[in-house]
């Protein structure tokens, strides 16, 4: 006889998975996707970050097509419209984390202290200074981009952010308290493996060998932002990996228009 408490657990599984996908969209943008979901089935997926990242690069890249290419707007004002979109895009999420990590990198003492004021909700000098570095050099990253090829620089750029996320994931030990851990705890090197060679290949067919420096800039971004987490704060929060994120994108789009421009 057919167990229908088996089907329905079933079905319940392949919709909650499901919803986990989607809520991981509706986490990483400002689309309105109506889904009933936790940071659990949202982590589920912290491998596929990359793939989102694709979506919000298509979006971006789009964006930035248009100003560049068919509006014809000054390079300089179009790269501020165009990452102003981007964070805008993204729910400033990961521009959060990076304010909160560099007040966390100016206190002097303890990594539980530095975590304490990292996690503070007010702003200081060392957030404030860590967001003007970061925009500023993806600012003029953007504009130093050869206008034929920002869409294609864009979208690989914010795979490449995504890949510094779960880059940073894999090579970090989760804070004890704080959604951050699900991300972190769901990461390991097989995963992060099929993540990069995936998003490698997408790189490669948009943007051949100038995308997969770019994915590739993710993974040391990410590493890098572990080793520094890891010796200033001990353990990684949600601040971290948004930290990565914003990392990533930058020196993404930094070594891409270099190795263009030589």
């Amino acid at each position: 006889m057919t167990d229908y408490s088996e089907i329905k657990e079933d079905n319940q599984k392949k919709v909650s998975k499901i919803n986990g996908l989607f809520g991981l969209i509706s986490f990483s943008t400002i689309l309105p996707i109506n889904i009933h979901t936790c940071i659990k089935e949202m982590a589920m997926f912290t491998w596929i970050w990359p793939m989102i990242g694709a979506l919000i690069g298509i979006i971006v890249g789009t964006f930035g097509f248009l100003l560049v290419d068919l509006i014809h707007l000054p390079i300089l004002i179009a790269a501020a419209l165009i990452y102003s979109f981007s964070i805008w895009f993204s729910g400033f999420h990961h521009l959060d984390g990076l304010i909160d990590f560099g007040d966390g990198m100016m206190v002097h003492g303890s990594p539980e202290k530095k975590i304490e004021v990292m996690r503070d909700k007010r702003i200081g000098t060392g957030g404030i200074a860590y967001f003007l570095m970061v925009g500023l050099v993806t600012f003029a990253a953007i504009g130093s981009a050869p206008a034929f090829v920002i869409f294609y620089i864009i979208l690989v750029s914010e795979m490449a952010a995504k890949m510094g996320i779960v880059t940073c994931a894999t090579f970090s030990e989760p804070f004890p308290d704080g959604t951050g851990r699900y991300f972190i705890e769901s990461m390991n090197k097989k995963l992060l493996c099929l993540s990069f060679i995936i998003a490698s290949a997408l790189g490669f067919l948009v943007f051949n060998t100038t995308g997969i420096i770019g994915i590739s800039m993710g993974i040391l971004s990410g590493i890098l932002v572990a080793m520094i987490a890891k010796k200033n704060f001990k353990w990684a929060t949600g601040d971290v990996l948004g930290t990565s994120n914003e990392i990533a994108r930058m020196l993404a789009l930094v070594i891409m228009v270099t190795f263009l421009l030589i």
